[in-house]
């Protein structure tokens, strides 16, 4: 059986120059922004000098390299971590989970949730459970859900979803763009695994011509209720330092039309 040899922990000079590139900046473009001359930034990618501490996560914050792989930049560069992470059930980040709980109940009675960077569901408030009431594939629902593939797996709620073709299209510029801030391979598998899914229905959209004057992407939802039609927005911490939280995102919809606004009134009875 051949064993494969572990791949040797990447140098600080190329994870920098990884970054950089992956911003699409120049040598010349990066040092005038973080005010050091091109020819330190040269040896620093070279690893003809080592960076100290200070403009190592000066040059991650211009590069806005995410706070995980800041992490794994001062690892490579034989620092300690500085950016912690805690699980929300943690003593410490009571008023971060707190305030989470804030926000998803009193959002209600329209739907909320949390999603960590990988959207796997982290809290929802009460009215998310009876909008997944009846999803084919009962293991979707089996933590840890991921709520991308819950969307728009064939057998979860893209049956349910009216204007499927404009929603999935949606996800996932949203998705692509996240991966190319983050390069996480995990979404990119997610992604791929998603962008292969058959359209439900054979590809059939309905009540796509409703675009809300341009200004958002409905959610248009079938249910017991009736016709559902949402707007959504997103929600981040402002000014994390552990990872746990520069990671979530609140993502809470809003009625976009009065029906929907009285059957969610309805529903919370």
């Amino acid at each position: 059986m051949d064993i494969q040899t572990p791949a040797p922990p990447a140098q600080i000079g190329e994870l920098l120059r990884h970054w950089r590139q992956h911003r699409r900046l120049s040598q010349l473009e990066l040092a005038c922004e973080a005010e050091i001359s091109t020819r330190h930034l040269s040896f620093l990618e070279t690893g003809r000098s080592r960076p100290s501490r200070e403009m190592l996560l000066r040059l991650a914050e211009w590069l806005d390299v995410p706070l995980r792989d800041r992490n794994a930049m001062l690892l490579a560069a034989g620092y300690a971590p500085v950016f912690p992470e805690r699980p929300l059930a943690d003593p410490s980040m009571e008023a971060a989970r707190r305030t989470i709980e804030r926000v998803l109940a009193g959002h209600e009675p329209y739907p909320a949730m949390a999603v960590d960077r990988h959207w796997t569901l982290v809290m929802a408030n009460a009215v998310v459970p009876r909008l997944l009431v009846g999803v084919e594939e009962a293991s979707l629902l089996e933590p840890p859900v991921n709520v991308l593939r819950l969307s728009l797996h064939p057998k979860g709620l893209a049956p349910r979803i009216a204007n499927l073709g404009q929603w999935r299209a949606h996800l996932l510029a949203r998705l692509h763009r996240q991966i190319e801030v983050s390069g996480d391979p995990v979404l990119r598998a997610l992604f791929e695994e998603l962008r292969a899914y058959p359209m439900a229905g054979g590809g059939a959209e309905m009540g796509v011509e409703h675009d809300f004057a341009g200004i958002a992407v409905p959610f248009q939802f079938q249910t017991p209720a009736g016709m559902l039609s949402f707007i959504s927005t997103i929600t981040v911490f402002g000014t994390p330092v552990d990872l746990t939280l520069a990671e979530l995102a609140l993502e809470t919809f809003f009625p976009a039309d009065a029906a929907t606004a009285e059957a969610l009134r309805r529903l919370g009875e």
